[in-house]
């Protein structure tokens, strides 16, 4: 039986609280700021990522099949959680950019390659191709190699976020739609830091960065919610 969103919010709700008071220091603490190269704002920055791998550890994690989705958003998480902090300090901004490869890959893995919608994938490679044209004249040196392998991992990422939501055949969850929107607003803040990096500045992009950010980490890791019974039913149809 698939976890309903009352059942989860009375259930697992509490859970996240941590992530909520951590996002609402952040923000009243640097949400003005731009750029800070301090421990103490690299410390705040991923508080609320932290706060999602315990929530991820709490609802249940041990190495067996029934949690393989879990565990994949779970090392997601922890990459995302090492590239915010080299992405603190701008030497360390290609490091970064590594860490947070290694998660994109992790939660494209998590979202797994059934079904696989080629249709999707295509409209996400085109997308990225125009993206990584947009911002290609200002690339140079190891970033135009670095910046294509990134937008192939996240444009994957969010494909097979999407390929998960089935609506016409009633094989969509909540969950799988909160992985989807989170996958969706990851690609939106990466966006915005490429477009304000490289191109041109972007209008209060701090706070479009971090609130899609945040928004994009919480419903990814929301998706790990009724992932078991996934994989149940995922093995169940195999054998059939």
């Amino acid at each position: 039986m698939r976890t309903s969103p009352k059942t989860v919010v009375k259930s697992v709700g509490p859970y996240l609280v941590p992530f909520f008071k951590t996002v609402a220091i952040f923000f009243v603490l640097f949400g003005d700021a731009s750029r800070d190269e301090s421990i103490f704002f690299c410390i705040v920055k991923c508080l609320p990522i932290f706060s999602l791998i315990l929530f991820v550890l709490l609802h249940g994690m041990n190495l067996t099949e029934y949690y393989r989705y879990s565990r994949r958003v779970l090392i997601g998480l922890i990459f995302s959680c090492f590239g915010d902090a080299f992405l603190v300090w701008p030497d360390y901004f290609e490091v970064g950019i590594l860490m947070f490869a290694i998660a994109q890959f992790s939660y494209a893995r998590a979202f797994g390659w059934r079904p696989m919608k080629i249709l999707h994938g295509l409209a996400f490679a085109a997308m990225g191709t125009l993206v990584y044209m947009f911002l290609a004249p200002a690339l140079e040196g190891i970033m135009l190699y670095l910046v294509a392998a990134y937008i192939t991992l996240i444009c994957t990422m969010a494909w097979r976020a999407m390929a998960r939501v089935e609506f016409y055949n009633d094989l969509w969850t909540w969950t799988k739609l909160c992985g989807c929107m989170g996958a969706i607003s990851f690609v939106i803040s990466d966006l915005t830091i490429a477009v304000n990096k490289f191109r041109c500045p972007v209008p209060f992009q701090h706070q479009i960065i971090m609130l899609t950010y945040y928004a994009a980490q919480l419903g990814i890791s929301l998706s790990v919610v009724d992932s078991p019974i996934d994989e149940l039913l995922e093995k169940t149809t195999k054998v059939s």
